[in-house]
Parts: structure tokens; C-alpha cells; sequence
């Protein structure tokens, strides 16, 4: 009778590792599927912050683009003012460059007792032509 008793012995702790196995393989699976929905949620939330990360790309794609068109514009107007000052220094330098524009010049110096080298630094012209102009008598 005793190896009907080690037999049922045997199968009974065979039982009852069986019965740990399958406890076992329930725990990690309960572990696994909580494993498993925490991935999903962190999944979703990245998918979340995924679509705001593309909106505020977008929005700055837009905004990069409306600055850009706007400096197109401002280039545009820089450009005209450019060409206007340009013109208008030509004409300046023209004018200040012109016979009576000098002449004039010239009598103001010599009223104000400038020294006829003084005259021909501020005018550009030479020494001799200052001197001859208020020489000429054009000038007083």
C-alpha cells in the first residue's frame, strides 16, 4: 500500500505545482495585460502630442511664410525709397556742384570773412578760381 500512498503523494504536490504553475502564468499575464494597457495610454497620449507638435509646425510654416512675404514687400519699398534718395542726391550734388550755387557760397564766405582758402576748402574749387571770382568783382 505504500506506493499507492507515495503515488497519491506524488500526484497531489503534482497537482499542486501544477496549480502554482497556472497561478503563476495568471499573475504575469495580469501583469502583462496591465503592462500592455499602460502602453496603449502612453501610445495615445503620444499620438496626442504628435498632432499639437504637426499644428504648431504648421503654424509656424504659416507664420514663416506670411514673414516672408512681408519682408518681399518691405524689400520692394526699400528698394523705390533707394532709388528716390539716389535721385535726389544727384540733384543735390548737381545743384551744390552748379556756378551760382558757388558763386553764392563764396559771397556768403567772403561776407563773413572767410579767408579765400577757407572758401576753396568748403566750394572744392582751387585757390586760383576763388581768388579770381572775388577778384571779378561779381561777387561784393
Amino acid at each position: 500500500m505504500q506506493p499507492i500512498v507515495w503515488l497519491l503523494a506524488l500526484v497531489s504536490v503534482m497537482e499542486l505545482l501544477l496549480l502554482f504553475l497556472i497561478l503563476m502564468f495568471f499573475w504575469r499575464l495580469r501583469r502583462s495585460e496591465t503592462a500592455l494597457s499602460n502602453l496603449q495610454a502612453n501610445q495615445e497620449d503620444m499620438l496626442i502630442r504628435l498632432a499639437e507638435n504637426a499644428s504648431l509646425e504648421q503654424e509656424l510654416v504659416n507664420s514663416f511664410a506670411a514673414r516672408q512675404q512681408e519682408l518681399r514687400h518691405l524689400d520692394g519699398l526699400l528698394q523705390v525709397r533707394a532709388e528716390e534718395l539716389k535721385r535726389l542726391l544727384d540733384q543735390a550734388t548737381n545743384l551744390t556742384r552748379s556756378p551760382q550755387f558757388l558763386r553764392e557760397v563764396i559771397r556768403k564766405g567772403h561776407q563773413q570773412g572767410k579767408s579765400p582758402m577757407e572758401l576753396a576748402r568748403a566750394t572744392g574749387l582751387s585757390l586760383d578760381e576763388v581768388e579770381l571770382l572775388l577778384s571779378d568783382g561779381e561777387l561784393g
